[in-house]
């Protein structure tokens, strides 16, 4: 090809591998469906394979646009970064920062965070990504993270936070009627909460706590706040973090002795950020907020 593809057709060609029809992308990108069409028919003639199987079900990505996917993304999550670079005026706390964090981190704690920080900082917005995935903070993906792995990156700049402890919970109405465990072998008797899939993190977990399978659940979710809401409701027992389990009247912590884990904390980001005042403003006041929590 004698041109390289313009990037709106790389946009489209996201929107409806994401949406997985023509109309859905048309009604997201603010696009009709016939030019969203010829967006898709203009990259598959400029690369040369076709992209997507059109039937009845939708738009069904080939081999070949999985294979570019990624570099679509990365493209996608470069152009975000560079409107969010752009709309802050160079040493003044405005314009957009995109924070990453897992969904109790998320939806539990960052809340009142955010509140101050914007009262601080009314030019200030933030796009707050809730995801237990983990953002690649080199590609961009987002300005700042808040981990619950150590990154390894040298190109990121990390803080460490105080640790998190999880523990066993449940509703006492539920331990009322089921009777409260005395030993982890009394958990077999009980209607456990726990994952579906396992992770790196869960099976760390699983060779301090081996009995701990998925076999053991009687609910089984990979969403944290699923879990959650599943051990406030008085399904059965499950992890929660402490602190959190402390503050909320029906729940209550059982063998705090025999089960007890820490979940390490950092917030990240990129290097590059550290001259920029509102990352540099987002930054600190993580630290400020999860410190004192």
């Amino acid at each position: 090809m004698s041109m390289d593809p313009d990037w709106n057709l790389h946009r489209t060609f996201l929107a409806v591998i994401e949406e997985g029809s023509l109309s859905g992308a048309a009604r997201r990108l603010g696009l009709t469906q016939p030019t969203t069409a010829r967006h898709i028919d203009a990259l598959e003639a400029a690369v040369g394979a076709e992209l997507f199987l059109r039937s009845q079900r939708g738009m069904i990505p080939t081999d070949m646009a999985q294979a570019l996917r990624p570099y679509a993304e990365t493209l996608a999550s470069t152009a975000a970064a560079l409107m969010r670079e752009a709309s802050g005026a160079e040493g003044a706390v405005r314009g957009a920062v995109r924070v990453s964090a897992s969904e109790i981190i998320g939806v539990e704690h960052l809340p009142p965070i955010l509140t101050r920080l914007r009262r601080r900082h009314p030019d200030l917005v933030v796009e707050l990504v809730v995801s237990n995935l983990v953002d690649d903070l080199l590609q961009r993906g987002a300005d700042i993270a808040v981990r619950n792995v150590e990154p390894t990156q040298d190109a990121l700049v990390a803080r460490r936070m105080p640790a998190v402890e999880l523990g066993l919970h449940a509703r006492a109405d539920y331990l009322a009627q089921r009777g409260t465990p005395r030993t982890i072998a009394d958990l077999s008797a009980h209607d456990l909460i726990g994952f579906d899939r396992e992770t790196p993190a869960i099976r760390a977990i699983l060779r301090r706590y081996p009995g701990f399978g998925r076999e053991a659940y009687a609910l089984r979710a990979d969403s944290d706040l699923a879990q959650l809401a599943a051990i406030r409701a008085g399904f059965g027992i499950g992890l929660c973090q402490t602190p959190m389990g402390s503050r909320d009247p029906d729940l209550v912590r059982i063998l705090a002795d025999a089960v007890s884990i820490e979940l390490g904390v950092w917030i990240v980001m990129h290097e590059d950020l550290r001259k920029s005042a509102r990352c540099r403003a987002v930054f600190d006041a993580l630290v400020e907020g999860l410190d004192a929590q």
